[in-house]
């Protein structure tokens, strides 16, 4: 090791107060710090960047089961529209019917988890959070039935790889229920998206509840995080890589661009959080391998 001495050889006395001054905090005391930072972290990128949204029904079965938790990445749409086949989360408007959201709890315990629940983004969703795939965007005419298939922009869509279990065809269509597959045609309007689960037969879309607002929509659902035998992306289907655009004239703004296939590489962002303090902390350079002498 090479030391800073003065003239007469002794070691200069500012240096041995620097390495005094950079004594490590005992363990005891820095691991609450770095809890707190941590919660802190968590509560910043749940709010600014992701979010894990519990899936509480089965109107995305079989691409979401019940029980199933997704990442939302939350900034994507601010730099782009939603694209068709994405599965996003929004709230719902007016119109749209309320899940069942469980008992609030009524004992102090529960109470705090669910607020730290709610805080870091892993509690159940609200009860007008929904879940569902984008069909349609800003100018599409969409409608149903050419051979049983939804149609958007005159051509019919190949649902196979994701519908798992469509609505009754021979049911006349009612704008007011979700029953039917048959729907009359739907122009979007400028600023919304039509959207639809993939468990037709039970999902109550916008076939009867009527587009979504664009500014409504919380982020981009791109990854099944739990349980962890589901790990998966949520990637863009193939199905509407044949869909024309829309007419320019009933379509607001510029054409979505084409979305990336998994919703974004924002999942670095917390690891690069967390190694940071960590290594501001020291742990890191304490843990390290061996360091060989001069």
């Amino acid at each position: 090791m090479v030391q800073m001495v003065d003239e007469d050889g002794a070691v200069d006395p500012w240096r041995r107060r620097a390495r005094r001054g950079r004594r490590q905090m005992p363990l005891w005391q820095e691991l609450p710090l770095l809890l707190i930072v941590a919660f802190c972290l968590a509560v910043l990128i749940r709010t600014f960047l992701l979010q894990a949204f519990f899936i509480p029904s089965g109107s995305m079965e079989n691409t979401l089961l019940v029980g199933d938790r997704v990442l939302v990445n939350k900034v994507v749409y601010d730099v782009r529209d939603p694209v068709r086949g994405e599965v996003v989360v929004f709230r719902g408007t007016d119109r749209w019917v309320a899940q069942e959201a469980p008992a609030p709890p009524t004992n102090f315990a529960g109470q705090v988890s669910r607020t730290l629940g709610d805080l870091v983004g892993v509690s159940r969703p609200g009860e007008k959070d929904f879940i569902k795939r984008v069909i349609g965007v800003p100018g599409d005419k969409i409608w149903c039935c050419d051979d049983g298939r939804v149609v958007v922009n005159g051509v019919p869509l190949d649902e196979q790889a994701y519908v798992s279990e469509d609505s009754p065809l021979e049911l006349p269509p009612n704008p007011k229920e979700c029953r039917s597959r048959q729907f009359t045609e739907v122009v979007v309007p400028p600023g919304q998206i039509f959207v639809m689960g993939d468990h037709r037969l039970v999902s109550q879309d916008a076939r009867c509840q009527g587009p979504v607002p664009i500014e409504n929509v919380i982020g981009r659902a791109f990854m099944i995080v739990w349980p962890s035998q589901r790990w998966t992306t949520l990637p863009v289907p193939e199905t509407f890589a044949d869909v024309p655009r829309a007419d320019a004239a009933a379509a607001s703004g510029p054409v979505p661009v084409d979305p990336d296939p998994v919703g974004g590489v924002v999942l670095i962002v917390p690891v690069v959080a967390t190694l940071t303090v960590l290594a501001g902390s020291g742990r890191l350079r304490r843990t390290g391998g061996r360091r060989l002498l001069p």
